[in-house]
């Protein structure tokens, strides 16, 4: 499995090189669980909805096995089904997944075998390219502990059904047009609602963009990125950082050591906005024109090789982790950075000629929501350095778990999908991250208003084009398929309820638009969730 590692295929765990959580001035090797084709919930969830994924999931696995010439393709994909639900068992669910604490497993190289002797730690490090690691984070012991008495337990034609599938599963998308069927039936109308596929041109598009990102990414931002609305944008963020800055001095219930901290950590922020200053180089990357899994194949043995070359550098804190064409924004806790690719800096979201109030309704809140990240249920565990240390007092801390455990209630009882609600604990961050955001973005609207009253334009007052703007930042069409989807494994709550789940808990919405008792968005003041206000 460690071979297999820089190729396609999934594998039941991945190697992996990142950031050392309590030294990030280090990378450090890692371990992940993986190989399963659907989220864990799928395979354990009781409701029908995750019946009929499962039955769809093991008619795909057996048309892959037909198609590749096997006989008693039903029963082996039966067998593989099987073995995936176990491995789902053993796995952990999304909502541990993202505790950072719980995920922070960091062994000597020379104690892995004391303490997970089911594995040949030496080869498997030597064929995954990480030889030279001394340390190895394991992020879900419990699952690497019960992996190979699991493995034993299957009888052997099982895992080469295994491997096999999840070989086929992995190149179906660069094979011929039965290939590509059989894989858009499960994973395109079984998983997602999808009635027809993506053209052909989209997909070459995508393959081109996801391994050659950054090339790219350079011409993109040569067609479409200004340098003012580079310069508007930096403005944008720096007065959302003081908006910020100003809400911590004014919170009533942080203790004076904990602002000092929290001052601090935003004084350290760094902020990457519309691309990267040094491009990544893909010389060493040989693509061929007739030769589509070979480049698969270069193209992920390029990126895997390349991350783990970085094991036992000099952490360089100017890479971007994503492309100058991502339409999204993210925080980076171990940089402890904020980043705006290009493509979020552009008209619907943000443009130098829009309406300030638009402005900060729209972008203005995703920056906020970037900011509010460092701050949010898993961002408040690292400091200004980006590392994982408890800089709260207890008395803040508990406040902060009470106050956000609020949060956890109200959001799990919105039903996106019949039987299906959204999940409190898994979209906690984001949530935060997207209340926080719109207080602050609102605060710093006010700021660059510096006093004055904004003018009326198509008998909308500011405080109304902000919060529609914000509205319109979230407007999008999802299928019951994709959102359940979604549900289940994104962090990230639905569209329309992260737009109207927000609104509802900042006051200012309530007087710009006359929101009184009785009205559906009507949310009592005390049951409105503030953190920074």
């Amino acid at each position: 499995m460690g071979r297999l590692q820089d190729q396609p295929e999934d594998t039941p765990f991945r190697f992996y090189v990142g950031q050392d959580n309590k030294n990030s001035a280090a990378y450090l090797a890692g371990v992940s669980q993986s190989g399963l084709a659907m989220d864990r919930d799928y395979y354990l969830g009781q409701s029908a909805d995750f019946a009929v994924a499962r039955k769809a999931y093991q008619a795909y696995l057996a048309r892959l096995l037909a198609l590749a010439g096997e006989k008693d393709a039903q029963p082996r994909a039966a067998a593989v089904l099987a073995l995936e639900t176990r491995l789902a068992q053993a796995q952990w669910s999304n909502v541990d997944n993202r505790d950072a604490q719980k995920t922070y497993n960091k062994t000597a190289a020379g104690e892995l075998a004391g303490k997970l002797p089911g594995y040949d730690w030496p080869a498997l490090l030597k064929d995954a390219q990480l030889a030279a690691a001394t340390d190895l984070n394991l992020d879900q012991p419990s699952y690497l502990e019960q992996l190979p008495a699991l493995l034993r337990a299957t009888p052997l034609p099982a895992l080469r059904d295994y491997l096999t599938l999840r070989t086929l599963d992995a190149y179906a998308p660069y094979l011929d047009k039965p290939w590509v069927a059989a894989r858009f039936a499960f994973y395109g109308k079984a998983l997602d609602g999808r009635a027809v596929d993506r053209p052909r041109w989209k997909k070459a598009v995508g393959f081109v963009d996801e391994g050659m990102g950054e090339a790219v990414g350079k011409l993109y931002v040569a067609k479409y990125f200004t340098a003012e609305a580079k310069r508007q944008a930096d403005e944008l963020v720096r007065n959302l950082l003081t908006a910020y800055d100003q809400s911590v001095d004014k919170l009533d219930w942080m203790s004076a050591e904990t602002k000092r901290e929290a001052h601090l950590k935003l004084s350290k922020y760094t902020l990457k906005i519309g691309y990267p200053d040094k491009w990544r180089d893909y010389a060493s990357l040989e693509i061929r024109p007739d030769d589509l899994i070979g480049n698969a194949e270069r193209v992920a043995a390029f990126n895997y090789r390349r991350q783990a070359r970085h094991l036992g550098q000099p952490v360089d804190r100017t890479e971007w982790g994503m492309t100058p064409q991502t339409v999204n924004a993210y925080y980076n806790p171990a940089n402890n950075e904020i980043v705006f690719p290009a493509a979020i800096l552009q008209a619907p979201y943000f443009d130098p000629a829009f309406d300030t109030a638009v402005n900060y309704g729209s972008i203005g809140a995703t920056i906020g929501h970037e900011i509010s990240h460092g701050f949010d249920d898993q961002g408040h565990l690292f400091d200004g350095d980006g590392n994982m240390r408890n800089w709260w007092t207890p008395a803040d801390e508990a406040h902060f778990k009470e106050v956000t455990a609020r949060l956890v209630k109200q959001y799990g009882g919105y039903e996106p999908v019949k039987g299906h609600k959204v999940n409190g604990e898994l979209t906690l961050g984001e949530n935060i991250a997207d209340n926080a955001g719109l207080e602050i973005a609102y605060k710093a609207y006010k700021i660059a208003l510096d006093g004055k009253e904004a003018p009326l334009r198509d008998g909308l007052s500011g405080d109304q084009r902000f919060f529609i703007a914000f509205a319109q930042s979230w407007r999008s069409k999802s299928r019951d398929a994709a959102t359940l989807k979604q549900l289940v494994s994104d962090p990230h709550t639905p569209d329309l309820w992260r737009a109207f789940g927000t609104v509802r808990n900042l006051d200012p919405f309530y007087q710009a638009f006359g929101v009184k008792p009785g009205d559906k968005m009507y949310l009592p003041p005390a049951q409105r969730f503030h953190l920074w206000w």
